[in-house]
């Protein structure tokens, strides 16, 4: 087939355009956010190709897949096709609401251009969330290529990946990170972590380090680290917390969203007892062969559950059901 996608969340393009499919993703002349194009740091295949805004009307396209409301508008601008009339298209809907969970109606219910189309989730925890109306919908949870088992844990500190920490504060957990790392040594990888070191050394609080690396370099480093992590309060499932598992980290998570599910309890601790989340992490950084155990259980169940040829079948399921 032939879809046509914007390049939007990183890592989770990179398990999309695995399939085997033609993907058709828009670019910009500035390399926005409405045409990033290709991914500057992930290898991604052939089959992904940079297709100039102005040109996309020249693209025989088979299926959409919109993954920001404003998308549908952006689509009839440059080529003149309104989704779900001139071509089938579903949305991909990546986040838990933002607003008050149980009032928060989905875009497809509230924005004509979207009206019809069928929304793809990618947890359980979003389908029941949302209120999507009428919309036909489908869970596809994530899926990952497999980073490989890289645990060492011989580093005696723990290890967050989280992006721009300071201006996502309470919703990535971030007052929770300082937390810990009052107590215990905390290093934090990601995007825009500058002003995170100088919060932190405003407030008198020692973080072991914080790297902006590129995911190969970041996966290595951070199966050093002895325990994962993972601070984020209200997040759809940060797929940092999966590749932990996969690269085979035992794992902290709040009990939000749907982490309960992602981390069973033999590899992890989950819960919103901030205290016994301290506990853990000491007791884990005193007993490097408990975490190692907690790591493989984490691993184990990351690839039965998470695995890129699951996630690839189910798109293709969907692929099939919305063009037929």
């Amino acid at each position: 087939m032939r879809i046509l996608a914007w390049h939007v969340h990183g890592s989770w393009m990179t398990s999309f355009v695995s399939g085997g499919h033609d993907y058709v993703l828009p670019v910009t002349p500035q390399r926005d956010a409405d045409g990033l194009g290709r991914a500057e740091t992930w290898d991604w295949p052939a089959g992904a190709r940079e297709v100039p805004v102005d040109r996309l009307g020249d693209e025989q396209v088979d299926l959409v897949v919109l993954q920001r409301p404003h998308e549908a508008q952006l689509l009839e601008q440059w080529t003149g096709w309104r989704v779900g009339r001139d071509v089938p298209a579903v949305y991909v809907e990546h986040n838990a609401p933002t607003g008050h969970a149980v009032r928060s109606q989905h875009p497809v219910t509230t924005d004509p251009r979207l009206h019809g189309l069928p929304v793809v989730h990618v947890t359980h925890f979003n389908a029941m969330a949302w209120d999507c109306g009428e919309a036909d919908t489908v869970v596809v949870e994530h899926g990952i290529p497999d980073p490989g088992y890289r645990y060492t844990g011989h580093r005696r500190s723990v290890g967050v990946v989280v992006n721009e920490p300071v201006r996502r504060w309470r919703v990535a957990g971030t007052d929770l990170v300082l937390d810990l790392a009052r107590e215990v040594d905390v290093a934090v990888h990601g995007m825009g972590l500058a002003a995170l070191a100088e919060v932190a050394a405003e407030r008198g609080v020692r973080l072991l380090e914080c790297l902006d690396l590129d995911q190969a370099t970041m996966h290595s480093r951070l199966a050093q680290h002895r325990v994962y992590f993972h601070p984020y309060r209200w997040t759809s499932l940060g797929l940092s917390l999966l590749e932990a598992m996969t690269l085979g980290m035992p794992v902290l998570a709040l009990s939000t969203t749907e982490a309960p599910v992602a981390v069973p309890p033999e590899a992890g601790v989950v819960s919103c007892d901030v205290a016994a989340l301290h506990a853990a992490a000491r007791r884990w950084l005193d007993d490097p062969a408990e975490a190692r155990d907690r790591g493989l259980a984490a691993r184990d169940h990351a690839l039965q559950h998470y695995s890129l040829k699951r996630f690839l079948d189910d798109w293709d399921h969907v692929f099939r059901e919305v063009t037929s």
